[in-house]
């Protein structure tokens, strides 16, 4: 299938799916003139990679861990997967309690704000 019957297919922009090619995240051949063509398969790697996106993986471990995929974004044992989650779990959870002291000052500014104005 072409780019644009992907696009339809996944929902996905033709500019991201290019994007994840260049990711090395899905493959395509090119045909005589140059056209992108992928094959069925491809649509069910486009949504495990979005699934994994909205997990809020980066696409540097996406590439690593898509061949452990199955399903939305199961995943089956794979070398170095486990170490690469918590790395990024870890990630995740610094910038949560980043954004709970970033919501906590502001709170704090905003009632003195209003104390002030009374």
């Amino acid at each position: 299938m072409l780019i644009g019957e992907l696009s339809r297919r996944t929902g996905v922009s033709e500019r991201l799916l290019r994007y994840y090619e260049r990711m090395e995240l899905i493959h395509s051949e090119r045909r005589t003139n140059g056209y992108r063509e992928y094959d069925n398969p491809t649509v069910e790697t486009v949504r495990r990679i979005r699934a994994l996106l909205a997990a809020g993986l980066p696409t540097r471990i996406i590439r690593q861990i898509l061949p452990c995929t199955f399903d939305e974004a199961a995943l089956r044992p794979c070398p170095g997967v486990l170490t690469s989650l918590r790395d990024q779990l870890n990630v995740l959870d610094q910038r949560a309690a980043d954004l709970e002291t970033a919501r906590r000052l502001l709170r704090q500014t905003i009632t003195a704000t209003e104390n002030e104005a009374k």
